[in-house]
């Protein structure tokens, strides 16, 4: 039985993508678990690919995966190279390199992009982030767009001159730096969020457990793999690591804390 395999979160161009096939391929490889990249891509909602019966090893945003209602179990998780050797990820509030927002409290009054409400990078971390403030001052923004989906519609929106300020996942940023550095160059980071878990790789929770144990054996033994130390390098990981489920609950309560307080939107 082929499983699939997806990594469209981070995907950030076709390069990437085709560096994500070749990772994915070895990882069959020295899992003996044979597995078909499929693409899934957006606008499909993710929440769709999530519920299929077939996931071998397929990303998931950690909130929603905290949150459950999806039929997953966790494999591993990522390491960025970027980070401090664990497998945890922030957001990037950007802005374009030319604009005369130096501070975050500088765009209050402006027009902020937002992903879309699962998404931990790309609307609950934003929420968070900004609570205090939202509490103090009332509605922030001027407009509020959104869902913008991914990573890559925030960036074509703010580049467009269509907001003025937008979350940005830093893991997608460090492939973006990799991948398109001109792109990079016309963005600005003018703050970042605390540090949260990493989204993951999960497989479906009907899959055998002895087929989920070899896919998490080659993620976790695949920074030790001399083929695999160059795709590692070009998607800008140092390897991948165990996970412990509850630490994505934070996720989940503090997503409910900005509901709590009203704060159902970032505006």
């Amino acid at each position: 039985m082929s499983l699939i395999a997806n990594a469209r979160m981070y995907a950030v161009d076709a390069a990437t993508t085709a560096t994500w096939a070749a990772f994915f391929a070895r990882i069959a490889k020295t899992s003996g678990v044979d597995l078909t990249v499929f693409a899934h891509p957006a606008p499909a909602p993710l929440e769709d690919l999530w519920r299929r019966g077939d996931l071998g090893l397929a990303f998931i945003c950690g909130y929603p995966f905290a949150r459950g209602g999806f039929p997953v179990l966790p494999v591993a998780a990522p390491i960025p190279a970027s980070g401090d050797g664990r497998p945890l990820y922030a957001t990037h509030l950007v802005v374009r390199a030319d604009s005369d927002i130096i501070s975050l409290r500088e765009s209050f009054g402006r027009r902020l992009g937002w992903t879309v409400a699962h998404s931990q990078s790309g609307f609950n971390a934003l929420r968070t982030h900004l609570l205090a403030s939202r509490q103090e001052r009332g509605a922030l923004y001027a407009d509020s767009i959104g869902p913008l989906l991914t990573p890559r519609r925030v960036i074509d929106t703010l580049l467009a001159n269509e907001i003025d300020i937008g979350p940005l996942d830093s893991y997608f940023y460090d492939l973006l730096l990799a991948a398109e550095p001109n792109t990079a160059a016309r963005l600005r980071i003018v703050e970042t969020t605390q540090p949260r878990p990493m989204p993951l790789l999960v497989a479906s929770r009907g899959i055998d457990e002895t087929i989920i144990a070899r896919l998490r054996a080659a993620l976790l033994e695949a920074d030790s793999d001399i083929a695999m130390r160059d795709i590692l390098a070009r998607l800008r990981l140092s390897g991948f690591a165990a996970l412990d489920p509850a630490a994505y609950r934070v996720l989940v309560a503090e997503a409910d804390a900005a509901d709590r307080a009203g704060y159902l939107q970032p505006e």
